[in-house]
This record gives C-alpha cells, structure tokens and sequence, in this order.
C-alpha cells in the first residue's frame, strides 16, 4: 500500500457568505467531515475570521479548504473575488497568531444548492435551512476536498501563499500582489501599487 501524498489530520472546510460563514471539520484520518458551526460574517472587524483561526489553532487544523464559488462555465464573479479576499484574511490573522496551517481554495460549485437539497429531503422548512445551510455548505466543499485528495493521493485546490494575501500598504489599506485592496471593510480592485 502507498503512502499518502497529502497532509494527514483535521482539515477544516469554510464556506463564505455576504451573511454567514459555514464551518466543517473532519476527524484526523480524513474520512467524514461534519459541521461544526455558523459564524455571522464580520466585514468590518473580521470576528468570524478570528474564530476560524482559533478553531484551526484549537482542532491542530493541518489545511483549510475555502470554497470557491464558480459559474457553471468556471468563470469567477463577485463571489469568488469575496472568497478570495477572505481567504487572503485567513492566511493573514493565521500567520499573525503563529499558525502556518495552508489555506486552500477548492471548487465548491453548485455545494449550496446540494445543501438547500438535502435539507430540504431531511424534512425542514424554508426557515430552518437558513440556520444550518452555511454548515452543510461547508461539509459539502471539506468532503469534496477529502475525496478528491484520495482519488489524487495528492494535495488539492489553490494555495493561498501568504506573501500574497498582503504587502505592506500604507496602514488604512493593505496592497495585494495580484491588484486587490483587502481592507476590513470591503474588497476594491485596485491596480498593484495605487495609494489609497
């Protein structure tokens, strides 16, 4: 039998949302991810980033899967630039409590739709699915990610390079390398080196 060419232990699953934040976790052997809770998105003061850092920091997290959303065709819209952005902040408030845990970006298409469905199979209501959806969003991208590493014996998804998330800016906004102002407030595409 072949060794694993991937990370072995708890690997946490996020799923972002303008509102919510889904967070998953999977037992150490990386078999079942299940869901652990739901965060209120915190655009201005990064709360709920804080609390998944802990949670990593807490669980000895090895990875951390960010859903990507993509069109149907894989094109990136609006969605995908707030993934991004927030997995750029996750890296960041990581590295800035003494974590090196990687975070990386997988394909999360159609994972909310699948969650709304199963769901609503399992018997709740419209209202219901609201409190648990960003959870089983996020057990639906951290499963996808834990199958596809199997099917693979190798790791998966977009790394999020710290030297990426952030460049030193010029203390109210932060420059990306890739053209992205992250703030705490908003995501504004910026050319690489224009001042604030």
């Amino acid at each position: 039998m072949k060794g694993k060419n991937y990370p072995h232990g708890v690997k946490l699953g996020v799923d972002v949302g303008m509102v919510r934040v889904g967070l998953a976790a999977c037992d150490p052997d990386g078999i079942l991810a299940t869901p652990v809770k739901t965060l209120t998105r915190d655009a201005k003061r990064n709360s709920d980033i804080r609390l998944v850092a802990k949670e990593a920091g807490t669980r000895n997290a090895v990875e951390v899967f960010v859903g990507l959303p993509r069109t149907l065709k894989g094109a990136e819209k609006a969605s995908a630039e707030m993934a991004r952005g927030y997995a750029a902040l996750l890296v960041t408030e990581l590295a800035r409590v003494g974590l090196d845990t990687p975070v990386r970006l997988i394909d999360e298409r159609l994972t909310t739709v699948s969650a709304h469905q199963a769901l609503h199979a399992a018997g709740l209501d419209g209202r219901e699915h609201r409190k648990v959806v960003d959870q089983a969003a996020a057990v639906g991208i951290l499963q996808h990610a834990l199958d596809m590493q199997k099917g693979k014996n190798g790791i998966v998804g977009e790394l999020v390079p710290a030297d990426v998330a952030t460049v030193p800016g010029d203390g109210a906004h932060s420059r990306t390398e890739e053209g992205l102002a992250i703030t705490t407030e908003a995501l504004t595409p910026r050319t690489p080196w224009s001042a604030s």
